[in-house]
């Protein structure tokens, strides 16, 4: 009997050995990036979940880059990764995709998003369903709702100043949702009898975190979240169909006559699934956009002074003061253009974007082998020296002379290639809007709060509480005429309050005044 335990032993032990080995060790056809597999199944991922409080590239990522270079390979959740912070290779990327990659998402977002959302659709479908949202979000829709915009963001803002303080990342979102709600499904939290908002909130508490469905876990309540939206969708859909608007009032409308169609290719399923990535997309990236936004300017008096110098010029023009904003007015906001794209830059809010090889890729001296997972790293290429001069710091200055608009090799906050941000224009038009009321007609101080976390998606874990005030009310005495913002302090160190630090230069040095109050 001992022989033969003995043997089963061994046998077991040799046989784990070289399932570690061939985990450590994956065959490839050339030679891969080089890089750690980690633990057998767990990967690195608990590394790459871990939270960090810095602004930069994510540890995770730079660690890599120092030890392996801008390509590497390694596991996560069971997978098996090349990540890459390498420009030329991203833009390949997302050239081929339906050559030689193809979108692709972890099964935990697939489940959060739904199996037919539009980032997992290819080919006519993909197709139809971006033609539909460009009935909402073509440059002649976008200038029949700027005052839809701007009736949202005046009516929010009056309501902040009448508070005591404001938690800025709750109420922009809060803003946005509105809007956003009455756009593509003629929403009002007033009037519902369901808080769609609220189950939102709950979904993206869990959208980027260790996927483990169990009760408790932020993931399990990302999950329940989505089915209270997707049901409320669902209602609202039958209501809508069974009693549909004579005249088109909203993105609804349009899908359910698409749906009324024989020859259709759209589904319910699509349908809701499209509805819910839409109302998630404006409601999580723009608003964070937005907060970031207000952040940055806040510890950069100087930009936030040019800023309101550019918004005020364009009120003085206006025959009639009070008239609403125009088109060419939103056109012509050239430093705003740059404020938005510096604030994206940093603000890194998407942290990878997938794509699946569909064959052997070879790039440089490296094979990534079919069924391999390749992950760009935007903030990678975003922080990189090599393709931003002081990286970390707020510079809306360097996009002079620049484009704005699209992707390129070094930008991509609205991603690139085949699948470049349908929305991209009307996420702009929403950050510029806001941002002319904002600096135009208030000011704002920090209570609390401001500090921010990667998890590796951004969050502000305290919040970012401030005090708002009409610049024509005197609220507060520590204000004088003109004053517009209470400077938050470094947002690459802004665990401390540090004494104020005044920095003057040529224009690539910027302005930096730590815990004083700025002047605009």
């Amino acid at each position: 009997m001992w022989p033969v335990g003995i043997c089963i032993a061994a046998l077991f032990v040799v046989s784990i050995t070289h399932w570690v080995y061939r985990w450590k060790n994956p065959e490839c056809n050339g030679t891969l990036p080089p890089g750690s597999m980690g633990w057998p199944l767990l990967g690195e991922t608990l590394e790459f979940f871990a939270s960090n409080r810095t602004w930069d590239t994510p540890p995770f990522i730079k660690k890599r880059i120092e030890r392996y270079g801008s390509i590497f390979r390694t596991s996560l959740v069971g997978l098996r990764v090349i990540v890459s912070t390498d420009s030329e290779f991203n833009y390949m990327v997302f050239q081929q995709e339906g050559q030689s990659l193809e979108i692709w998402y972890p099964e935990s977002l697939t489940k959060i998003f739904g199996t037919r959302n539009l980032g997992s659709l290819h080919g006519n479908l993909h197709k139809f369903l971006k033609n539909m949202i460009l009935t909402i979000v073509s440059p002649e829709s976008l200038k029949k709702m700027f005052s839809d915009i701007e009736c949202v963001a005046t009516k929010n803002m009056k309501g902040w100043a009448c508070k005591e303080t404001v938690e800025m990342k709750t109420a922009v979102a809060d803003m946005i949702f509105e809007l956003m709600g009455k756009k593509l499904i003629s929403y009002d939290q007033e009037k519902s009898s369901e808080n769609l908002r609220e189950n939102f909130g709950a979904f993206i508490q869990g959208l980027i975190t260790f996927p483990l469905d169990i009760p408790g876990t932020a993931f399990h309540k990302c999950l329940q979240g989505r089915k209270r939206v997707m049901k409320i969708l669902e209602n609202m859909l039958k209501e809508r169909r069974a009693k549909p608007n004579m005249v088109k009032t909203d993105f609804f409308d349009y899908v359910i006559e698409e749906l009324k169609q024989d020859d259709t290719i759209l589904t319910e399923e699509v349908a809701l699934d499209l509805m819910f990535a839409l109302l998630f997309a404006n409601f999580k990236t723009t608003s964070q956009a937005i907060t970031v936004a207000i952040k940055l300017l806040s510890d950069n008096p100087r930009a936030l002074k040019e800023l309101t110098e550019e918004h005020e010029k364009i009120q003085r023009n206006r025959e009639n003061p009070e008239s609403g904003l125009t088109w060419p007015e939103y056109k012509s906001m050239t430093f705003t253009f740059q404020v938005i794209n510096e604030s994206l830059r940093l603000a890194n809010i998407v942290p990878g974007v997938f794509r699946r090889a569909l064959r052997d890729i070879k790039f440089k001296d490296y094979t990534i082998p079919s069924g391999w997972v390749v992950m760009v790293c935007p903030p990678a290429v975003h922080l990189d020296p090599v393709n931003y001069k002081d990286p970390l710091n707020f510079d809306p200055w360097r996009w002079e002379g620049m484009d704005f608009k699209g992707a390129s090799k070094t930008f991509m906050a609205f991603g690139g290639g085949l699948r470049f941000c349908v929305g991209a224009d009307f996420a702009r038009v929403q950050m510029a809007v806001f941002l002319h009321f904002l600096v135009t007609k208030y000011r704002w101080q920090l209570v609390k709060g401001g500090e921010t976390e990667r998890t590796p998606g951004l969050q502000f874990p305290n919040g970012f509480h401030v005090n708002f005030f009409e610049k024509d009310k005197q609220k507060d005495p520590t204000f004088s005429r003109g004053t517009a913002v209470m400077s938050l302090g470094n947002p690459w160190n802004s665990l401390s309050q540090v004494s104020a630090e005044k920095k003057e230069g040529d224009d690539d040095t910027q302005e930096h005044v730590r815990g004083k109050t700025g002047e605009a």
